[in-house]
């Protein structure tokens, strides 16, 4: 994640506590955000996967039917790309999970265009649209009502409060701001630079909780002894999860540059909704939408799948991940990254059944996790919330090491600015941003 230089005083006692209540109010806007248009996609979710297919007596899960929305997918947020004002925001293979403020005009139609693909089944997760939308609004928003609140410390506390929402825990912010708000300028203990972003961090979570009751884990088989075995079980898988998530991210830019050489944003992601359908058509239901509801499907129900199956859905998963991020559509790679990885570490656990699933599935989510975001204690604490093992963190701990080794000098999940190949509505035909 990169951010601006910060250069943020050392606050004292009352400004904590005179930031609190702005602190609290931006992380229960932040919420209802995310739950609106998670509302809003789920409806039109219902409509074109349940309440449409029931009308015209189609099987929803058919191979065609999952090409048909898809595709359908693909032309509509091509169209919101292309014509809509704002043109449905920076391309999100582009942006890190917190980037510095759009312009409030742009945030309608990157809604619509994040809004669409999560109903149309996209491989994608909602956290950087919604990051993004909540960052533009909010320091908008209180530039005008509270001058005196820095503008950086606002795109923080608001991108806490999202993130705190999104995991329904406050403590997935206080990882992510760690290294950021360790690098302010200025006096200070690290708590007190980041006393402000957890408590909109906290209070986004609780609202969302209220809302939606978010569900991050996964129903587990017991698991309440550690063994050496069990160690170096995490260390490989962890691994080879690591490996197959850098082979995401070496492909990544290729996948970015075949898609975007049709330059017109219409055909770039209805390509993209033509590959997905296919893609989907092929690995079925399972290796649709942002993975979460999908995840626990998997797991729960493991044993009604072979390994042939689960190979399948890890390479058709991992290829939606790449064509969905690379062909234009507007979300995260975060959510599908950890699905991918709990499906790895079903396989594991089917292929080596002294395996405990629950240490397979933590150093899957870890490895492919970290390969994403970059970000050690974000992949830490995902292995843990889907398992919901404390007996897990110390050999996450451990597993951890030689993920980071790999990839810390390697390639990033995300397209650099000099390798981005520009799709320009102006260029295209349409109206410039």
């Amino acid at each position: 994640m990169t951010t601006t230089e910060p250069e943020l005083a050392a606050p004292s006692v009352r400004q904590l506590v005179l930031l609190s209540i702005p602190a609290v109010l931006i992380g229960v806007v932040s919420a209802l955000t995310l739950w609106l248009v998670e509302e809003v996609a789920a409806l039109i979710d219902d409509g074109v996967w349940t309440a449409l297919p029931k009308t015209l007596g189609v099987d929803p899960s058919s191979g065609w039917w999952i090409f048909l929305i898809l595709t359908v997918t693909g032309f509509a947020v091509g169209l919101t790309v292309w014509l809509v004002p704002g043109h449905g925001g920076p391309d999100s293979a582009t942006t890190d999970l917190v980037a510095a403020p759009l312009r409030v005009g742009v945030v309608p139609s990157l809604a619509l265009a994040a809004i669409l693909g999560l109903a149309g089944g996209v491989s994608l997760g909602p956290e950087n649209p919604i990051i993004a939308i909540n960052v533009s609004v909010l320091v908008t928003l209180v530039g005008r009502l509270w001058k005196a609140v820095p503008p950086r410390l606002v795109m923080l506390m608001a991108a806490s409060g999202t993130i705190g929402a999104l995991f329904g825990t406050p403590v997935a912010a206080a990882l992510v701001f760690t290294g950021i708000v360790a690098a302010v300028k200025g006096g200070g203990a690290l708590w007190d630079k980041l006393f402000l972003p957890l408590v909109a961090a906290a209070a986004g979570s609780l609202t969302m909780t209220l809302l939606a009751h978010p569900h991050f884990g996964i129903p587990m088989p017991a698991y309440t002894h550690v063994t050496g075995w069990d160690v170096l079980a995490a260390l490989i898988i962890g691994v080879v999860s690591t490996a197959l998530g850098l082979a995401g991210a070496v492909l990544f830019p290729l996948v970015h540059r075949v898609f975007h050489a049709l330059r017109h944003p219409l055909l770039v992601t209805l390509a993209g909704g033509v590959v997905l359908g296919l893609l989907g058509a092929l690995g079925g239901p399972i290796t649709l939408f942002k993975g979460l509801e999908q995840m626990g499907t998997l797991v729960v129900n493991r044993a009604d799948y072979s390994v042939g199956q689960l190979v399948l859905i890890i390479l058709v998963k991992l290829v939606a991940l790449l064509v969905a991020a690379g062909a234009g559509f507007r979300g995260g790679r975060v959510f599908p990254a950890v699905f991918i990885g709990a499906a790895v570490g079903t396989l594991a656990a089917a292929l080596v059944p002294a395996v405990p699933l629950p240490v397979a599935v933590a150093a899957g989510v870890l490895g492919i996790t970290l390969a994403v975001t970059r970000d050690g204690w974000i992949a830490i604490f995902v292995g843990v919330a889907v398992t919901q093992n404390l007996l897990v963190l110390p050999i996450l701990s451990l597993a951890v090491l030689p993920a980071w080794l790999m990839v810390t000098k390697a390639p990033e999940f995300l397209i650099k600015p000099a390798t981005v190949t520009p799709t320009s509505p102006r260029a295209a035909g349409g109206a410039g941003r």
